[in-house]
């Protein structure tokens, strides 16, 4: 009997300090990271970079206990979904920069009599960065290794009920039985270069678009945060990206309490667990805040699984 598949494609993050710095190559290696047209100077910036960024990289990961969170959270809502589908039905993930590759993956499925094969990036808006990178990966994979089965994909999910409700329930949760008056909450989504929005990436207006929607679902709760805004964070380099940056924004919060949701992540990784609760928290309190938080990513609660599950359902 044909099964089916789904699997989870994300960027990846090292399993251990040796894969920092092949999780840098990779990632400035790719086309649609670094997008100038000659494959020489791609490779010539992007060895600078590694160059540059390995031995701090590398101090990051110490901190987190000398890898990536991404690999446990994906498999523990691996796991999850599994369980949620049932056994006719194969779930599985694939990193974009770091191990299981796309092509080690596709080398398990093609022992499955696999007749569908469902794509879901762990990505809730749209841009050729993330989404595009992962699902060409994949798909190229998968074609070179003369599989047969047909792949569907899905590009966004930020307009998904049941995600917003993960989204709510982890600030609710962070809130706890506090005033939300007494603070501001910042959705931090990871940057972008100016010239790729420019060039027609969707990404700025699928965050501005996300976020309309949870300002509804949070006033519909009674969350009435003093103010909402929108910032940027992981800014590489001296061209121009998507402003405010984080840091400038918490410079004109004049609220002294602030909450932080990492909005274009699904799951907890360094830019999460380091950049926003460590290295900002930091500047948070240099500027006088007397409360930060950093709010968890989806990761695998039970809402991203029956979101997971329902989008599953729609791609059918």
């Amino acid at each position: 009997m044909k099964k089916e598949a789904i699997i989870l494609l994300n960027m990846g993050g090292p399993n251990n300090l040796e894969e920092v710095e092949l999780f840098l190559k990779n990632m400035f290696a790719d086309k649609n990271i670094l997008t100038m047209k000659s494959n020489l100077l791609r490779k010539f910036i992007g060895g600078m970079i590694v160059f540059n960024r390995t031995e701090q990289a590398q101090e990051v990961y110490r901190e987190l206990g000398g890898k990536s969170p991404i690999v446990g959270h994906t498999k523990n809502l691996v796991t999850k979904l599994q369980k949620r589908v049932g056994d006719d039905v194969v779930v599985d993930f694939a990193m974009r920069y770091t191990p299981p590759f796309a092509c080690e993956v596709v080398e398990r499925l093609n022992k499955e009599d696999l007749d569908t094969i469902y794509l879901i990036p762990m990505y809730p808006q749209y841009s050729t960065t993330t989404t595009k990178s992962s699902l060409e990966d994949f798909e190229e994979c998968y074609h070179k290794s003369g599989g047969d089965a047909l792949i569907k994909e899905v590009k966004h999910y930020f307009e998904n009920e049941n995600y917003n409700k993960a989204i709510i329930k982890s600030i609710q949760e962070r809130m706890g039985a506090d005033e939300y008056n007494d603070f501001d909450i910042i959705f931090s989504a990871h940057g972008l270069p100016q010239k790729i929005v420019d060039a027609g990436d969707v990404y700025e207006k699928h965050i501005q678009k996300h976020i309309e929607i949870l300002q509804n679902m949070m006033e519909q709760e009674g969350m009435d945060f003093h103010k909402v805004h929108l910032a940027y964070q992981s800014k590489v380099g001296p061209m121009k990206w998507l402003e405010p940056s984080l840091e400038e924004k918490l410079k004109t919060v004049r609220n002294k309490g602030v909450v932080i949701f990492p909005i274009a992540f699904t799951i907890d990784n360094s830019e999460t667990d380091f950049e926003l609760d460590v290295e900002y928290r930091e500047i948070a309190q240099e500027l006088g805040f007397e409360d930060y938080r950093v709010c968890r990513c989806p990761n695998d609660s039970d809402e991203f699984v029956e979101a997971l599950y329902e989008i599953y359902k729609r791609m059918k």
